[in-house]
């Protein structure tokens, strides 16, 4: 049946309903922003700042490990923004030409720490102490696909202490993994990143900071390929002002 032959009324609500579903439709994917999963909290606080400024828009949040999203992205993902949580993934977007380089910004920086549970955990005074005994079970990234990882093996290494400390680690796809396995008192100890170790004050605490070879910074790129280029690059832009750092620097992320 036509909607002219309908009743006035229903014809209208049937009209406005179908408007209300194009709409929404419309805004279910407008900006889509993959993003390292250390970056959630924050970056769930800057979304709707965005969003408030660019009226009409709708942000969609993806987070994991740097490599994991990448990898999506080069399957052909159709993200508008990429943000790693360091260099490395992301000269590798460069690389593969899916980024524009002169549009890349690093936008935070980060610190590396050793956590253990807050109950009950021995705290190690070094790296060294990791070799020990009594630290069976040491969660890290996996140091092929997760930032954190490449950062703690690039460390230990450098120490001298790979070689005695791989076998004892368990591997975590993100750092987030790496914080909760800490947190359960699944493993001794971990590495991650000193704004994720602040998210659990009461079931995690810190043993040290560790210093590393690269400074650990977060490069955030529109894609070539995005859907919303515009947006994308408005929003690049968006996490180098003000609102954002403020946001980001309540979170515990350094200036970049």
């Amino acid at each position: 049946m036509s909607l002219h032959r309908l009743p006035f009324s229903l014809a209208r609500a049937l009209l406005l309903a179908v408007l209300c579903h194009t709409a929404h439709a419309a805004h279910a994917a407008d900006l889509t922003v993959s993003a390292a999963a250390s970056l959630t909290n924050a970056l769930r606080e800057i979304a709707p700042l965005f969003e408030a400024a660019h009226r009409g828009t709708k942000v969609q949040l993806n987070f994991g490990a740097s490599g994991a999203l990448l990898q999506q992205i080069a399957k052909g993902a159709p993200v508008d923004v990429f943000a790693s949580a360091d260099q490395e993934t992301m000269d590798q977007a460069q690389a593969h030409g899916l980024i524009p380089a002169a549009e890349r910004r690093d936008v935070v920086s980060n610190t590396l720490v050793v956590i253990v549970p807050a109950r009950g955990g021995r705290a190690p005074r070094s790296l060294t102490d990791l070799t020990q005994a009594g630290y069976a079970r040491i969660a890290i990234g996996l140091p092929a696909s997760v930032p954190v990882g490449r950062y703690t093996r690039s460390v230990l290494e450098g120490a001298g202490l790979w070689s005695a400390i791989a076998p004892k680690t368990i591997g975590a796809h993100n750092v987030r993994q790496a914080l909760d396995y800490v947190a359960r008192g699944e493993v001794d100890a971990g590495f991650v990143y000193a704004t994720d170790a602040a998210l659990m004050p009461d079931r995690v605490r810190v043993a040290m900071t560790v210093p590393t070879p690269r400074p650990v910074r977060y490069p955030v790129a529109p894609l070539k390929a995005a859907p919303q280029p515009a947006l994308a690059r408005q929003f690049v832009a968006f996490l180098t002002g003000d609102a954002a750092r403020a946001v980001f620097a309540r979170h515990g992320f350094g200036q970049p």
